[in-house]
């Protein structure tokens, strides 16, 4: 079977450890979530299921390449049954709950446990984890870096950290209001180089977005090789 189950997470999820903490949808929210995520992003037969889940249970649903969107997106399903603590000033906006996309290529090799092929579902999966584990919070224009010394995610990468932006399609920002109130949020995950960090860090996630653009440089699909923003 490769590195991902051939099915959909079912209405039921793994039973809790005892004393281990887990923040889990409830399976009325998982199954508005999943028909969401199908309408959304498009109908997905493949994931990446989590078999041990010591916080949130973390899937990742492989929605294939279409003519519309000529790549793999990887979207996470799990996350946002943790709500993060969001500073006061920030809470009308109502972003306390989220799950994550990445984008890659569509002949990126999903069946690979090699690093330099596995490197962007586990980005994915500890970007997702990283409000839990450092008790923080992520939104739009926010990063997070590989470690403290910055290194590369992989060996054949110079890619070392990561910008959230708002995930999109065809109708808009990506968002649903679950039947419990839950609002879950989409952000896609855009790979950087240091210098690109250092320049966001420096000008904000607005500018280095808008430099993208300046320079036509496409940002949203992992491109191994794709030019840096800023010429060091």
């Amino acid at each position: 079977m490769g590195l991902f189950d051939r099915f959909k997470p079912g209405k039921k999820q793994p039973d809790v450890p005892q004393g281990i903490p887990r923040y889990l949808y409830t399976d009325t929210e998982l199954e508005e979530l999943d028909q969401f995520i199908c309408e959304a992003f498009g109908d997905y037969q493949n994931v990446f299921h989590e078999i041990a889940s010591p916080d949130v249970h973390l899937d990742v649903c492989i929605v294939d390449p279409t003519e519309e969107y000529p790549y793999y997106r990887l979207v996470t399903m799990g996350a946002g049954a943790y709500e993060m603590t969001i500073p006061e000033q920030w809470k009308h906006y109502e972003i306390e709950h989220a799950e994550y996309v990445i984008c890659v290529p569509s002949d990126w090799n999903l069946n690979s446990g090699d690093d330099s092929d596995y490197w962007p579902v586990r980005v994915l999966k500890e970007t997702a984890r990283l409000p839990i584990t450092c008790d923080t919070w992520l939104s739009y224009g926010h990063t997070a870096q590989s470690d403290e010394e910055g290194s590369p995610y992989a060996p054949d990468v110079r890619f070392n950290s990561i910008v959230l932006d708002g995930a999109k399609n065809k109708d808009g920002d990506i968002c649903v209001k679950l039947s419990s109130g839950k609002v879950i949020n989409f952000y896609v995950l855009v790979p950087l180089y240091p210098e690109e960090l250092n320049y966001k860090m420096e000008h904000r996630a607005q500018a280095l977005f808008e430099l993208f653009a300046e320079k036509q440089i496409p940002c949203y699909v992992v491109d191994r090789n794709r030019k840096s923003a800023v010429q060091e």
